[in-house]
């Protein structure tokens, strides 16, 4: 399994002066493995997620094993960023959106006949 790509950053001076809240969290044992396995500090994941999840600019979407592998091998094997994939997923958007109003536009047309 290969390890999963992070955006997080380092703590910032600004961060590290926020007051910090110590929580107590329950996770699966073999969750808790695969984690020390891997290396992972457990804080920064839940950090991160925190963060992404707050964010107003992130977005999970939750892929089939094969996407998920085709991009990890493409960002890591290219180093394109975020933002380079952003604009990427934009046209998609963009194409899904059309496909789907023509879809609509024909449905409305065939209803329009009955």
């Amino acid at each position: 399994m290969r390890k999963r790509r992070t955006t997080a950053e380092p703590m910032s001076v600004s961060q590290m002066n926020e007051p910090v809240q110590r929580i107590n969290v329950t996770i699966l044992s073999s969750q808790y493995e695969e984690l020390t396995r891997q290396g992972v500090n457990v804080s920064a994941l839940l950090r991160e997620l925190i963060a992404n999840y707050l964010s107003p600019s992130s977005v999970n979407v939750h892929v089939d094993p094969e996407t998920r592998e085709l991009f990890d091998t493409v960002m890591e094997r290219t180093g394109a960023t975020d933002e380079e994939l952003a604009l990427e997923l934009r046209e998609a958007l963009k194409r899904l959106l059309d496909r789907q109003v023509k879809a609509l536009s024909t449905l409305a047309r065939n209803l329009s006949k009955e």
